[in-house]
């Protein structure tokens, strides 16, 4: 029998990547889930998806 993947909404995590605050991950969460936050909240896998999105964002910009 499957279970289905629950999406709960999460409290945001401590940042897993030194020197990143939980300001910058969210601030970041917002601006790539501003659709979704109307009807759901993030969950931890958005969480964690935005601070990887950031710190790619991130050094992509000082390798430039």
């Amino acid at each position: 029998m499957k279970r289905e993947k629950l999406n709960k909404a999460a409290a945001q995590p401590k940042p897993f990547t030194p020197g990143l605050s939980k300001a910058e991950v969210r601030q970041h969460a917002y601006k790539l889930f501003r659709d979704k936050l109307t009807e759901h909240p993030l969950t931890l896998e958005d969480w964690v998806l935005a601070e990887k999105d950031l710190v790619n964002s991130m050094e992509t910009e000082e390798v430039v």
